[in-house]
């Protein structure tokens, strides 16, 4: 999720901490960087300065802002983050790779032809490990890199509905009113993509014991209009694999009653590079007729650092030619199907080095490892005998723990109260409330990434029990004055001030992802 920030109004300025040309005295030579009169000034915040800053003056004092060192400063250790699916850590091999590549521009194919021959290695060997059908050269798989998953669900369901509007037109019908039949447990990209491209929300709601889409009422939302379901491989609250093949199997049911063919979008940001090795008999992907497009992030559990992400189409039967564009002044022809344009090629080359360096046995070790760190996580949390487990086991699911209080009468706190303790001692796991018409259910989540051990578990276990015994113990009142105490997210909560006070049209809450 990206936030909008506001350019500050001058009237707004006054009193700010802002250097003026008043300010800047004759300096004195420092070899270092607070000695420097950049120490003694306010980092410019609104405005662009005047002079040049030295480049090791400009990287320490951002790093210096960004460093956990004080009570105030807001973004927390990646090792101690467990709200965020996204990948923190890579080996120094890719790391060296992206560096020595960040200049490249991806988009220009005729500078860089080898970017585009990785992307199609990479395109190639994920289509075959979702089960593409490669035994027909005139209906071959079709894939492109994204930023992000978030950018390969928009192009699917620009492609959904450009199909579905072909198919109407070309036999007479309206094209008015496509909608868009999902779990209302859903990523927010996927409201986004609707409402940008004015596609009907069709909701399957959550409820009760029930928190992600149920196969039989998402058919029975299908109608004419319905450019496609989506089905997600790893629910954001939760972490649950949704049942594809038996939304597939009661389409096809419903396809032979109406003669309605209605594709299937896997959301798979999380799943894609989970499933296949820890989990590898689900039937979830193109091995189902009716999955027509998988998207999955490579900066989740495909180990890459954020800014790559993938969609894959069965066939480019799937993808209406009129959506891809052919240019020519990069100094060949070229076709894209991106919303945006230029983007760097070195994370589609970090993808392809995880791919080849880990092979499918890299990939194995490393998702039942923390699909064991998960269960064992869960099985700790149990043993307390406070909380009661959302989230599935032993690789049915996401290596997620998703977990709730078991509340009682002499409880004064509750979720969020146990996120803001955990968050004193350095740990970011988020509390939230669940899906729309199940949201009096509070919950929190623990992500389990490649680089988390048995002796982080162990550690951040320790400082749950540690925050349960500080909370027991503390009445009402103290519990309301630790809400209102100082608040760490001041700068973030403050980001967008034109939008303070906006409600969300579906009343919709959101997981971190």
């Amino acid at each position: 999720m990206v936030f909008l920030s506001n350019a500050i109004s001058n009237s707004k300025l006054e009193g700010k901490d802002e250097c003026t040309e008043s300010d800047q005295t004759e300096e004195v030579y420092s070899s270092t960087v607070y000695g420097s009169r950049w120490s003694d000034q306010p980092i410019p915040r609104f405005e662009l300065p005047e002079d040049e800053m030295p480049p090791h003056v400009a990287y320490k004092l951002i790093k210096d802002d960004l460093a956990v060192t004080t009570e105030s400063a807001l973004d927390s250790k990646p090792t101690l983050n467990l709200a965020s699916f996204v990948t923190t850590y890579m080996e120094e091999e890719a790391e060296k790779l992206m560096y020595e590549n960040i200049s490249k521009n991806f988009i220009d194919f005729e500078e860089y032809p080898m970017s585009v021959e990785i992307q199609n290695r990479c395109v190639n060997i994920i289509a075959r490990l979702f089960h593409a059908p490669v035994d027909n050269p005139n209906q071959e798989a079709m894939g492109v890199s994204t930023v992000g998953s978030s950018e390969a669900i928009m192009l699917a369901v620009l492609a959904m509905k450009r199909r579905w509007q072909e198919q109407r037109r070309a036999k007479g019908l309206s094209t008015d009113k496509p909608n868009l039949v999902m779990g209302s447990n859903v990523q927010v990209c996927w409201e986004k993509a609707c409402r940008y491209f004015e596609v009907e929300e069709n909701y399957v709601y959550c409820s009760e014991g029930q928190y992600i889409l149920s196969p039989e009422k998402a058919v029975e939302l299908v109608n004419e209009n319905t450019i496609g379901v989506c089905v997600i491989l790893g629910s954001t609250y939760t972490g649950h694999y949704e049942d594809v093949k038996a939304v597939n199997d009661l389409l096809l049911v419903k396809k032979a009653l109406t003669g309605w063919e209605v594709p299937i979008h896997v959301d798979a940001a999380s799943g894609g590079f989970v499933a296949p090795f820890v989990n590898p008999d689900l039937e979830w992907d193109f091995r189902l007729p009716l999955v027509k497009s998988i998207n999955v992030s490579g900066h989740k559990y495909g180990l890459c650092y954020p800014g790559i992400g993938w969609a894959i189409w069965r066939s480019a039967k799937y993808l209406p030619k009129d959506l891809v564009f052919t240019i020519n002044y990069l100094g060949a022809d070229q076709a894209s199907f991106t919303l945006n344009f230029s983007k760097g090629a070195s994370h589609v080359i970090a993808q392809y080095y995880v791919l080849i360096r880990l092979g499918r046995k890299g990939f194995t070790s490393i998702m039942k490892n923390i699909t064991k760190h998960a269960d064992r996580l869960a099985q700790m949390l149990e043993a307390t005998e406070r909380f009661e487990i959302l989230s599935e086991r032993n690789g049915k699911g996401l290596p997620v723990v998703a977990f709730r209080l078991k509340h009682n009468e002499k409880m004064n706190y509750d979720e969020f109260d146990l996120a803001t303790r955990l968050r004193e001692r350095g740990w970011v796991v988020p509390a939230y409330t669940m899906a729309p018409h199940a949201e009096h259910i509070k919950l929190l989540r623990v992500v389990l990434r490649e680089d988390f051990t048995r002796i982080r578990c162990e550690l951040l276990m320790k400082d749950i029990k540690l925050a349960l015994s500080l909370l027991d113990k503390m009445d009402r009142a103290a519990i309301k004055t630790m809400r209102s105490a100082s608040q760490r997210w001041t700068l973030l909560k403050h980001a967008t001030l034109a939008f303070k006070g906006h409600k969300n049209q579906t009343d919709k809450t959101y997981g971190v992802c």
